[in-house]
């Protein structure tokens, strides 16, 4: 790996471990302030929003400027939100403020690995990218948790200052050349870029696998948290603070899963990771008849592994096509607002179920089964493409 490698995975680890930390300390905030239950969830909504939202936007911005200035610009955003959050506004549009960030970093941040890193390396570069990412997840609910249960306030700010640490690194990325920056910046001409850019995605072979894996994996990932923590409470008895760990052993799964998957699977043959999809969807109708914590640990443990085994080497396919045909930038513009839009479809869905009083063995039967049957139809229609 180049220097500027390391140098990249620094910056993403802060900055991904101020989010998920900002997350659980907006949260003490709100509670402190004694809102109402329901706007815990809808921090996470206005984060995502931006994603969508944004989407025609921010590809062609990263694509724009040299992505490690875009990086930079993103986290000062980021910074930004946090400060508001310090001064007084409440939580809900300052994380939306972050959020704003988050959607402009992320094309930045994967698609200057296809700029920065030959064909070859770029499955390993995303194991590492993912697993630094997981830990950053696990280790921002752990410190922003115990960190906003002592001082919500004082949590807040010195998670801003971690956004400013990033910004930091993101001032030694090396400076790479503009790579397919937009002939015209005018409103209507960036919507009819993206929608080029998304139908050029879609029309290709390896990116409609890949776009329709990692569109899944993200709706599917995102729900299943919630699903593991109204199920652990039901079927082993456990609080929020203990389910809430028990979700920690599907993010240290993800992790070796990516690894795994980062040393063994190559570029070329990175479609060949899709019948673990479809062994996770099994494994998680399985759960509906664990009442054991041990065993539940392990279950989920497992499920992490094969979603990282499975997702990171179509996360690097799907770059590498989105870089050929339509730029990096644009590609994971494309690919944040499919997966966001599939957290908010599944996530939604979830929501139905639980408010039709469905009992949670049988929705984690139906959340399993549309995970087997959906990859089975993705490894079918790619079968038949080649």
């Amino acid at each position: 790996m180049r220097k500027g490698f390391y140098t990249l995975l620094t910056a993403q680890f802060l900055s991904a471990l101020a989010d998920n930390a900002l997350l659980f300390a907006a949260i003490a905030l709100l509670q402190q302030m004694h809102a109402p239950d329901w706007h815990k969830p809808l921090l996470l909504q206005f984060f995502v929003i931006s994603y969508i939202v944004l989407a025609p936007f921010v590809g062609s911005f990263a694509d724009a400027l040299p992505k490690g200035r875009v990086m930079f610009i993103s986290n000062g955003i980021k910074f930004i939100g946090g400060l508001a959050m310090i001064l007084g506004m409440p939580p809900l549009y300052a994380y939306g403020i972050v959020g704003i960030g988050a959607a402009a970093y992320s094309p930045a941040k994967y698609g200057i690995l296809t700029e920065l890193l030959p064909p070859n390396k770029l499955v390993s570069a995303n194991g590492w990218m993912e697993g630094s990412t997981v830990i950053a997840i696990i280790l921002g609910a752990i410190i922003g948790g115990k960190m906003a249960n002592i001082d919500p306030h004082g949590a807040i700010i010195a998670i801003t200052g971690l956004y400013l640490a990033a910004a930091g690194f993101n001032i030694f990325i090396p400076k790479l050349p503009i790579d397919h920056t937009i002939p015209k910046k005018n409103l209507l001409f960036i919507l009819r870029d993206f929608y080029y850019s998304f139908i050029a995605l879609w029309r290709d072979p390896q990116g409609q696998v890949s776009l329709s894996v990692t569109t899944l994996f993200w709706g599917a990932g995102a729900t299943l948290r919630l699903v593991v923590i109204a199920w652990a409470g039901i079927a082993l008895g456990f609080e929020l603070d203990h389910a809430t760990q028990l979700t920690a052993t599907v993010a240290l799964g993800v992790a070796l899963g990516s690894v795994i998957a980062a040393r063994y699977i190559t570029l070329e043959n990175s479609v060949k990771v899709l019948p673990a999809g479809i062994m996770m969807g099994v494994l998680v109708i399985s759960m509906a008849l664990i009442t054991e914590w041990h065993l539940a640990a392990i279950l989920l443990f497992i499920i992490g592994v094969l979603s990282g085994f499975f997702v990171v080497p179509l996360n690097a396919l799907l770059q590498h096509r989105g870089h050929l045909l339509i730029g990096a930038g644009h590609s994971i513009a494309v690919q944040n607002f499919n997966e966001n839009l599939g957290i908010l479809i599944l996530s939604g869905a979830y929501t139905l179920m639980v408010r039709g009083n469905l009992q949670i063995n049988h929705i984690v039967i139906i959340f399993g089964l549309f995970v087997i049957i959906s990859m089975s139809m993705i490894n079918r229609f790619y079968r038949r493409q080649i």
